[in-house]
């Protein structure tokens, strides 16, 4: 057995948690395939969880209502092991149900309007697939998170031959689960250009990996739920990590496998990136805008802005990742005079509130923005900046 083999056993085989109280569409059993709005492409092995859960609504309602108590239902206690317990049950009902809707047009309607979606219908068999496979989804995840650990592309390789690859559906199921525990996806496309021969996606899609490719495009289009709300009150450390993931995805392919012109996986990775970098563009824009209010001191009686100094950081700090994650994005103007400007604005910040803090060092709204001028020169410009910067106000500290 290999290495590889080895640590997905034994993290598949690891002490699971106490069985909790659980919530969303079948209690968190296809959780691992699931992905959010918006979606603009859909792809084989991933169920949009808005579907879901107009499936598993159906499930509950419609098809098991003798089955679950409709008061763990609606007071949210109804865990996994109750969804496990009645899954054979639940699988067969399911089958005759969509049977029923594929038997005449009539059946397909009924099926859609309780399902309250069409493509709800289009996606139940996928669904049905996850469900019949969730203690393999769970092994995917396990090798996802193996391969963090492993360097050995001739061993990746072999174990994602080792895939159901003669079944697309369920490999796509499979790809999709590990995908979200992968921590470095060009690693297994590197495996898969080793395993096929060539970079090009063409040859990766003969060797039978292509589901590989879908996950990595299907789990980049996942991360456009973190920029949809992109102002200065956003969770700028999420934006921050969705920004990383997504670059991580993207470069794994653009980075290293050769597309054809046609091809659907580059058509959505242009599409995904034209989104994030719409979403993003605005926020490049008020970072030196923000920056200066931050930073200003009303003549009278002063006042310390904290919302403005928040967004201040926090426009840095974004700033900073797009500068990392500039080769998967669509900002390269924006991104340069942003950048260019911001390192301007602050050091001219820097400069002030140190003259102000020598002048007066007691003064409590000149600390808070010295505070974060260097904080913010930290990301903008070098720890080493940062540190001599600290070591600046400790000297006017002593001398007063």
């Amino acid at each position: 057995m290999t290495q590889l083999a080895n640590r997905v056993d034994e993290s598949a085989s690891a002490p699971t948690k106490p069985a909790t109280r659980a919530s969303g569409p079948f209690c968190g059993l296809i959780d691992a395939v699931l992905v959010h709005e918006p979606v603009i492409e859909n792809f084989p092995g991933a169920v949009n969880a808005d579907v879901a859960q107009a499936i598993w609504v159906w499930v509950t309602r419609d098809l098991c209502s003798d089955i679950f108590a409709p008061e763990k239902l609606s007071n949210g206690t109804l865990m996994a092991a109750d969804v496990e317990a009645a899954m054979p049950e639940i699988l067969g009902r399911m089958k005759a149900g969509l049977a029923q809707s594929q038997a005449d047009a009539e059946g397909a309607g009924r099926l859609s309007a309780q399902l309250g979606r069409e493509d709800a219908r289009q996606h139940l068999a996928t669904v049905m697939l996850a469900l019949r496979n969730r203690a393999l989804l769970g092994k995917a995840q396990a090798f996802g998170k193996a391969t963090n650990t492993i360097s050995d592309e001739t061993a990746l390789g072999t174990a994602m031959q080792a895939m159901p690859l003669q079944d697309p559906a369920l490999a796509a199921l499979v790809f999709q689960a590990a995908m979200g525990q992968v921590g470095q996806p060009t690693k297994l496309i590197l495996a898969a250009i080793k395993v096929s021969g060539a970079a090009t996606e063409v040859s990766v899609r003969r060797a039978g990996l292509g589901p590989l490719i879908d996950a990595c495009v299907s789990h980049a289009q996942n991360q456009l739920r973190f920029f949809q709300a992109i102002g200065p009150f956003a969770d700028v450390d999420l934006i921050c990590r969705a920004l990383e993931r997504f670059h991580k995805l993207v470069r794994a392919l653009t980075g290293y496998l050769e597309f054809s012109r046609g091809s659907q996986a580059t058509a959505v990775l242009s599409s995904i990136t034209k989104h994030v970098s719409d979403r993003i563009e605005p926020r490049l824009k008020e970072v030196v805008t923000d920056l200066n209010q931050a930073m200003r001191r009303r003549e009278n009686a002063d006042r310390l802005d904290t919302d403005k100094l928040l967004a201040a950081v926090g426009g840095i700090y974004l700033l900073a990742t797009v500068r990392d994650c500039r080769d998967s994005l669509a900002l390269n103007t924006v991104y340069e005079q942003a950048w260019h400007q911001s390192g301007q604005a602050l050091e001219i910040h820097i400069q002030r509130n140190m003259d102000l803090f020598k002048a007066n060092p007691d003064d409590a709204n000149t600390i808070a923005r010295l505070d974060a001028v260097i904080q913010m020169a930290q990301v903008r410009f070098s720890p080493e900046y940062a540190e001599t910067l600290k070591r600046a106000r400790q000297a006017a500290e002593r001398r007063n």
